[in-house]
């Protein structure tokens, strides 16, 4: 998910330097988007591990 994020960062730019404003911002949302999902998909999977570890050991 992250990689997408950096495609559509990516694009964004490349979109923004040739003056195409409305598919700079509309590939920049969708990076701001994926950025903050993976963000907290990853925060998520963090505090799973870490309540499933301190389980196993007791």
């Amino acid at each position: 998910m992250l990689y997408y994020a950096l495609v559509f960062f990516i694009i964004a730019l490349i979109a923004a330097v040739f003056g195409f404003g409305g598919i700079a911002a509309g590939a920049a949302s969708i990076a701001q988007i994926l950025f903050w999902a993976f963000l907290a998909f990853a925060l998520l999977t963090g505090v799973a591990h870490l309540l499933r570890s301190r389980k196993s050991v007791v």
